[in-house]
């Protein structure tokens, strides 16, 4: 499997530079655009603000950041007047908030820049502690080894000034100031980590964080996603998960069959979103009957109105039957992470493995949940642990179990850039959704990941371009079309065009409206999860995997053939030419036909790499370089990226 892991390092470096060139053609083009606007020949832009900024960032500009951070902005530099590599030359943010010779005005500016490029938010490590990268090894160091620590040592009364001193600037930017764990030591000294931030003006600016939910049948995702989400426990017969299915035959088998959708918001001072009446009865913690439960969920647009940041969980079915769906919603929605519910008394069998392998050749952070701990025997318990811990640290897995038990172990993780494709940790949550046990643990750590939009592959400056992953038709609406902005910025009224179609056109078209959580906004930009309303559009003129791109002067091109350079993880037998099976790209779900293969056998197998030309077999796509894709037919399963548009 180190040849895997070779493999997914080439694909990430050809997606890197497909990426830098796509950054550096959209930098061209607003350059061209601005001159052509400073000569008078084009309209002054939507935005108030800065040419091209995010409408977060924007917002944050104007209102809380100095003019020199202004300035800053429009020739690159990080908010201080620094380049990036003379940045690492200065103090910290840290080190500036313990410094008393350093004026708030500079904390302040340092701060805001921090929270600008953190879409909203910024974790602040103060004193010292034990280094994340050397807790989390392998194997543990155990209680009498001295770690490495990072950080100044600071006293206890030292931090107390410290922490006030910051909260006087978090007022000054309008943020929210919000500790996560704190701990003061034997000899005096203090350390912790706190959480600023900003609190948004509207849905637009809201940070979104998606994680899709695998596992068996019977792993406890639902429950676990509807415990989550309403604030109350579970009853021990699937009390908690009933609000969360969409179809009838789902409740009657207690099965998810479908992609369903839950989302989980975080207030400014990081505090779950959830009904009242859960918060406000801890003496009854599964709640009352079934229908007040159903009836008490909240809304999303009543989330959004009191969130700052919003965990968006996409709930996929567990049963082998429902494979195809789940792995749909692996490719096509982009989830930032991946969280695999095991049974605690079922163990990792059956469809568990299945989906751990595809998130793990997608290449997606992966974080397991071991439920029903309150049920299961000890001995079945540890068995389960052990098989989990021997499975994720095999060859095909190759990641370094860690079982978190902590705040500061939930927030140790992010500090520890767990979201980075080249981190191995992969943490464990044992919870109960009957008796809570841990649950805070799993917020305390959902609560901490950094946004979508913080991935660098989401470009803002770049042309705008949106994957359909699904499509409805609204009564007095008209047809609906939701999926996730992969580059650029939208608003209302804006021209796009919608294709391909079954003979390879894109037809010109105009958003409407666009939702956002299902709340109204005026805008939407890469990494977001958004809906459109689309103008002159039939319901039968839209099917999943067609895009939504901004018109250009290079017209978009559909292709029939494309060529890829692929890995098979597994097959019975042999690959040869004429080969078919279905292919997942991002939204795209197709199957594709091997025209032709190079590999000195003229055939590949398990384990074997060779660069393939793939045709579709029904009608035109598109498609770009550097996309990932992922072969399936029974068994088979090959992994690739696509090099080439033929």
């Amino acid at each position: 499997m180190t040849t895997l892991k070779s493999f997914q390092a080439e694909i990430e470096a050809l997606a890197h530079s497909s990426h830098e060139k796509a950054i550096k053609e959209a930098r061209e083009a607003h350059a061209a655009a601005e001159l052509a606007r400073h000569h008078g020949k084009l309209p002054a832009t939507k935005k108030n603000g800065l040419p091209n900024q995010p409408a977060a960032a924007s917002t944050v500009q104007h209102e809380i950041v100095p003019s020199e951070i202004n300035e800053a902005r429009k020739d690159g530099t990080n908010g201080n007047g620094l380049g990036a590599s003379e940045e690492h030359a200065e103090k910290s943010i840290e080190d500036l908030i313990i410094s008393e010779g350093n004026t708030d005005d500079e904390l302040q500016s340092r701060l805001a820049s921090s929270l600008l490029r953190g879409h909203g938010e910024y974790l602040i490590s103060l004193g010292s502690h034990p280094s994340p990268a050397h807790r989390f090894t392998h194997p543990p160091p155990s209680a009498d080894d001295v770690l490495p620590t990072q950080g100044n040592p600071i006293t206890s009364p030292d931090l107390d000034k410290a922490i006030e001193r910051l909260k006087v600037v978090c007022k000054v930017l309008s943020a929210e100031l919000n500790e996560l764990y704190r701990v003061d030591g034997k000899d005096g000294n203090g350390s912790g980590c706190w959480l600023v931030r900003l609190t948004p003006r509207g849905v637009e600016e809201i940070m979104e964080v998606r994680v899709a939910v695998v596992g068996n049948v019977d792993a406890g995702k639902s429950t676990t996603l509807g415990v989550l989400t309403r604030g109350g426990l579970d009853d021990g017969r699937g009390k908690a998960r009933v609000a969360l299915f969409r179809h009838p035959h789902e409740i009657e088998t207690g099965r998810t069959s479908s992609v369903g959708g839950e989302i989980l918001g975080f207030s400014p001072t990081g505090q779950p979103v959830i009904p009242t009446s859960h918060a406000a009865d801890p003496a009854d913690p599964h709640g009352h009957a079934l229908a007040v439960a159903k009836r008490e969920k909240m809304n999303w647009e009543d989330i959004c109105k009191r969130a700052a940041k919003v965990i968006s969980f996409i709930d996929l079915a567990g049963h082998e039957r429902y494979f195809k769906t789940t792995l749909y919603g692996l490719s096509g929605c982009a989830p930032d992470y991946v969280m695999l519910m095991v049974g605690g008394n079922a163990g990792l069998i059956g469809m568990s493995k299945e989906h751990l392998g595809v998130a793990l050749a997608l290449n997606v952070p992966i974080a397991v949940c071991v439920t029903k701990i309150d049920m299961t025997p000890p001995k079945i318990l540890e068995q389960t642990v052990n098989m989990l811990t021997k499975v994720l640290k095999s060859p095909g897995c190759r990641r370094i179990p860690v079982f978190v038990n902590s705040a500061q172990e939930a927030v140790d993780f992010d500090l520890s850039s767990f979201s980075s494709s080249t981190n191995r940790l992969c943490p464990i949550f044992m919870v109960s959704n009957v008796t809570g046990d841990n649950l805070p643990l799993l917020r305390t750590f959902l609560n901490c990941l950094p946004s979508s939009q913080s991935d660098d592959k989401y470009v803002v400056d770049a042309p705008f371009e949106f994957q359909i992953s699904d499509v409805f038709s609204v009564p007095f609406v008209g047809t609906v079309v939701s999926g996730v902005i992969t580059s650029g910025t939208i608003h209302a009224n804006d021209a796009a065009l919608l294709g391909p179609d079954s003979v390879g056109q894109f037809m010109p078209t105009a958003v409407k409206t666009i939702q956002r959580k299902r709340a109204s906004v005026n805008s939407g930009e890469a990494g977001q999860s958004v809906s459109f309303a689309l103008k002159r559009i039939r319901r039968n003129q839209v099917r999943k995997g067609m895009v939504l791109i901004a018109k250009t002067e290079t017209p978009p091109k559909a292709v029939k053939r494309f060529e890829g350079m692929v890995m098979v993880l597994h097959h019975a037998s042999t690959i040869q030419p004429k080969y078919q099976a279905m292919m997942h790209c991002g939204a795209i779900r197709q199957t594709v036909r091997i025209v032709s293969l190079d590999h000195p056998s003229g055939l590949i197998r398990t384990g074997d790499r060779a660069k393939c030309v793939f045709e579709f077999i029904s009608h035109t796509e598109f498609i770009k370089e550097g996309q990932i894709i992922l072969l399936r037919e029974a068994k088979t399963k090959v992994l690739g990226v696509v090099t080439k548009v033929l």
